[in-house]
């Protein structure tokens, strides 16, 4: 039994802004359910005695402290960034409204 669906496949690609045509989404799926396949045998793995590591060598990572400091004014928050409306990062939709074209559709929804 398939761990992902077409479905879902068209779903991630919706949400991810990509055109997957039907051979590509049948291709995704089949690339997706193996790499499913993968974590579960990962995940059935038993590591109860390997000790938890960042990374797969000995790495020393220094931490600075952790010092609060006062919030960022709004302006000094919005002040690189590309499109701002107001108090707030513009950014486009990605999600499309009902009755409104998606990402996908060659609209600017």
């Amino acid at each position: 039994m398939p761990r992902i669906s077409a479905a879902e496949v068209r779903e991630i690609a919706t949400l991810a802004r990509l055109r997957l045509d039907d051979a590509e989404v049948e291709r995704m799926t089949h690339e997706l359910d193996a790499i499913l396949g993968y974590i579960e045998t990962v995940r059935n793995l038993d590591t109860g005695s390997a000790l938890p590591m960042t990374h797969a060598v000995p790495f020393d990572c220094p931490m600075r402290p952790d010092d609060p400091k006062p919030p960022l004014s709004v302006d000094e928050a919005l002040q690189n960034a590309p499109r701002r409306e107001g108090s707030f990062f513009q950014v486009p939709r990605m999600v499309p409204v009902s009755g409104e074209a998606g990402p996908n559709s060659g609209g600017e929804g």
